[in-house]
């Protein structure tokens, strides 16, 4: 069976990428998408294992003390990571796996996962994301200007990834994913079985 590949995705706030994600895991149910590890407190609406996989202080630190986690932070006084023990078992059974993260976690992920694939999705220009950002009215000139400068700092890191996703167009940013997980697919110590028959007494 062929191992699943973990694909991390990040893009600028504002670029679309949650809109992205949303269309690729609707067009390909069989991927999983990495969900978080949280001790916060679950909000009204949310899922044990939909939104996050809700858990106690002390089982966050005993999943520390282990070492499953492949990147973790404090946040406003709660634990959040990403369980490295679900990302390979879900790999192992040949299924892919999306996480989505921002630049300092891709980064810890690449440093502990050299197989990952990552991608960064970016709009086609500046102004093109500023536009974005305003069109959304949901931020104040203030954020919009800090989201505006984390971008610009965001962007030095962008030529450690594997991949830049241009999305002009929805479609087009996802058709870019799913070429991205259909090469990883065929890459060849994925497909050394196909080999099997050809080695012979």
């Amino acid at each position: 069976m062929n191992q699943g590949s973990l694909i991390v995705l990040s893009g600028f706030s504002g670029a679309g990428k949650s809109t992205v994600i949303n269309q690729v895991l609707a067009q390909r149910p069989e991927i999983y998408f990495s969900i978080s590890f949280t001790t916060r407190a679950p909000r009204e609406g949310e899922v044990n294992g939909v939104n996050y996989h809700f858990v106690t202080k002390e089982e966050f630190e005993a999943r520390i003390e282990k070492g499953e986690f492949l990147e973790y932070a404090q946040y406003n006084g709660n634990y959040y990571g990403t369980s490295m023990a679900v990302l390979r078992e879900k790999m192992a059974q040949g299924i892919d796996v999306i996480l989505d993260i921002e630049v300092q976690g891709a980064a810890l992920v690449r440093e502990k996962m050299p197989e990952s694939i990552s991608g960064f999705i970016v709009p086609p220009s500046f102004q093109h994301l500023e536009g974005r950002l305003r069109g959304r009215g949901t931020d104040d000139e203030e954020t919009i200007q800090k989201r505006l400068a984390i971008a610009r700092v965001e962007a030095k890191e962008v030529p450690k990834y594997d991949y830049i996703i241009l999305n002009d167009a929805v479609e087009n940013a996802v058709a870019q994913v799913f070429a991205i997980l259909d090469a990883a697919r065929c890459r060849t110590q994925g497909r050394m079985d196909l080999l099997e028959d050809f080695k012979g007494e």
